[in-house]
């Protein structure tokens, strides 16, 4: 009886793995920021309208990814395949790869979800000028009512940021 090289259980876990792993690396390489101190390369040099007001209302909220990437539910669909496979032989072995191939990519695309989002805060200010301006951004700046601000904007996002 012939058996294939890729039909050894350690290999084929092995194998996927290494397949999967730049797909991982490459998906962290997409870090978006919703933080008042981040730039991205392009908006770094630009000039920025700069508006004075105070802080008249923070709330909570939460900021999520606008479309999840698939990494997650393709690589978990894999590893749980793989790792699934190794149950049983023959016509259950398949049986098992399908249904830990599905919820591996249920538990890949929950842990993609999770990890798109961030804790935000929606900050109202009122400017100078008597208008009212409302931003949501990350909670990594701490403001609080009745705080002097600066808000920055053109050419991309508004932030709000402490005097």
């Amino acid at each position: 009886m012939y058996v294939s090289f890729f039909d050894r259980p350690k290999v084929r876990l092995l194998v996927v793995a290494s397949l999967a792993a730049p797909v991982f690396l490459l998906a962290g390489c997409a870090n978006k920021s919703a933080s008042s101190s981040v730039y991205s390369y392009g908006q770094a040099q630009r000039e920025q309208i700069v508006r004075l007001g105070t802080v008249v209302s923070v709330r909570a909220v939460t900021i999520q990814e606008d479309q999840n990437s698939g990494v997650g539910t393709v690589g978990g669909a894999a590893l749980g395949g793989v790792a699934a496979s190794t149950i049983g032989g023959g016509r259950g072995s398949i049986l098992a790869s399908i249904g830990g191939a599905i919820l591996g990519g249920l538990v890949g695309n929950a842990v993609e979800n999770r990890m798109g989002k961030t804790q935000g805060l929606e900050i109202t200010v009122q400017l100078d000028n008597g208008e009212t301006r409302v931003v949501a951004q990350e909670a990594d700046v701490p403001l609080s009512v009745g705080q002097r601000v600066r808000m920055l904007s053109g050419n991309g996002p508004t932030r709000v940021v402490p005097m």
